[in-house]
C-alpha cells in the first residue's frame, strides 16, 4: 500500500478525494491537512461520520513528508507551488489540482502570478490521462487540468487535424455551482443562481490560454479559442459545446470512435450528451455532428470528479504503477 495524503481537505475536491481513497485498493490515506487544522475529518465533513475518522492537521511540508509517499494538493493557485516545491525536494510525489503547474511559464505568469518554482514546472506532466498516459507513469509531479479545459480538450482534440486552422474555435461552457468552490460570493448565492443562468468572464477567462496551449502541444497547431463559461442552477456537472470549421469531409462520430477506441473512460454517444449521465463518475461523454463544414462537438463530465479529483486519482494510479482505473467511480448519480 502506498501512503497518501490530501492537503486542502476542506474543499469539495478534497472531499471527493477522501471518498475515493477510503476504499482504494492500493492507497492508504494517512494524512489530511488544511491551512488551519485542529479538527477531525468527520467534523469537517459530517457526511463522513462512521465512514472515516482521521485528524486534520495544519499543513506543513515536514509533517506531510513524514506521513506520505504521494500527496494530493487541493489548494488555490500560488499557495500550491510553495508546498509542492518542498515536498518534491523531500522525494514525495505530488498531484497538484491547482493551476500552478498546468501551463508553460510565460502563459502562467501572464494569466496568474509570478511563479516560485520554475525548476519543477519544467518537469511537470499535464494530467489529461488519455494524452499523457505514458509520461504520467514516469513523473513525480502531475498537474491536474482545469475542469473546463478537460471537457473541451477531450471533445475537440480528435478533430484538430480536420479543422480549418484559420477559423477560431468557439467554446460555450456551462458548469454547476460547485465549480466555483465553497467560498460564498455574490455570484453564487442561492438567490442569484436559482432559476438563473449567466456568463462570467466571457472571452477573458484564463482557461482559454490553457486550451490553446494544449492544442498546440498535442497537434503542433495554433488555434484561436473564444471561451465563454456560464454558471447554471445545478450542484455539479459540466456541459461544453465547441464549434469549429472543417476543412475535410469526415464522419464526426467515426472519428471519435476510432480515436478513443482504447480509452475506457470516454463514452461516444449517438445522441447529444447530458450532465446527469456522468454525475458521480469519471466518464467523459462526447457527441459530435456536422452541417456541411460546420462542426459541433459536445462533451459532459462531472466537474468535481473527471474535472478534478478522479482525474487526479487516475494520474496518481499511473504514477504509482497501478491500473489507471483503480478506484475510479463509474456509477452515475441517477435518477
Amino acid at each position: 500500500m502506498v501512503k497518501v495524503g490530501i492537503v486542502g481537505a476542506s474543499g469539495y475536491t478534497g472531499l471527493e478525494l477522501v471518498k475515493m481513497l477510503v476504499t482504494h485498493g492500493g492507497f492508504e490515506l494517512t494524512y489530511l491537512a488544511t491551512t488551519q487544522g485542529g479538527i477531525r475529518i468527520e467534523e469537517l465533513h459530517p457526511s463522513l461520520v462512521e465512514v472515516i475518522s482521521l485528524p486534520v492537521e495544519k499543513a506543513e511540508v515536514e509533517s506531510v513528508s513524514q506521513h506520505c509517499e504521494l500527496v494530493f494538493l487541493a489548494l488555490p493557485h500560488k499557495a500550491s507551488m510553495g508546498f509542492a516545491k518542498g515536498l518534491l525536494e523531500k522525494g514525495v510525489k505530488v498531484v497538484d489540482l491547482s493551476a500552478d503547474y498546468r501551463l508553460d511559464l510565460e502563459a502562467y505568469e501572464k494569466n496568474y502570478c509570478p511563479h516560485e518554482d520554475k525548476e519543477h514546472l519544467e518537469g511537470s506532466v499535464y494530467a489529461l490521462v488519455e494524452y499523457y498516459r505514458e509520461a504520467l507513469k514516469k513523473t513525480n509531479l502531475a498537474a491536474g487540468p482545469g475542469c473546463y479545459p478537460t471537457a473541451t480538450l477531450l471533445g475537440i482534440l480528435p478533430f484538430i487535424p480536420y479543422l480549418d486552422e484559420k477559423s477560431p474555435l468557439f467554446v460555450d461552457a456551462k458548469s454547476g455551482v460547485s465549480g466555483a468552490g465553497k467560498k460564498l460570493t455574490e455570484l453564487n448565492t442561492f438567490v442569484n443562481i436559482n432559476e438563473n443562468i449567466f456568463a462570467y468572464n466571457p472571452l477573458k477567462h484564463r482557461h482559454a490560454p490553457e486550451i490553446e496551449e494544449k492544442i498546440e502541444k498535442v497537434h503542433g497547431v495554433k488555434m484561436s479559442v473564444n471561451f465563454v463559461p456560464h454558471l447554471i442552477p445545478a450542484t455539479r456537472g459540466e456541459l461544453v459545446s465547441v464549434y469549429g470549421v472543417l476543412k475535410d469531409d469526415i464522419d464526426p462520430l467515426e472519428v471519435l470512435k476510432e480515436h478513443y477506441k482504447d480509452d475506457p473512460f470516454i463514452r461516444i454517444r449517438e445522441t447529444p450528451v447530458d450532465i446527469r449521465s456522468t454525475a458521480g463518475t469519471h466518464f467523459c461523454d462526447i457527441f459530435a455532428a456536422r452541417n456541411g463544414n460546420a462542426l459541433f462537438v459536445s462533451s459532459a463530465i462531472d466537474n468535481l470528479l473527471r474535472g478534478a479529483s478522479s482525474q487526479a486519482l487516475a494520474a496518481a494510479n499511473l504514477m504509482c504503477g497501478y491500473d489507471e482505473g483503480m478506484g475510479l467511480p463509474v456509477i452515475p448519480y441517477m435518477p
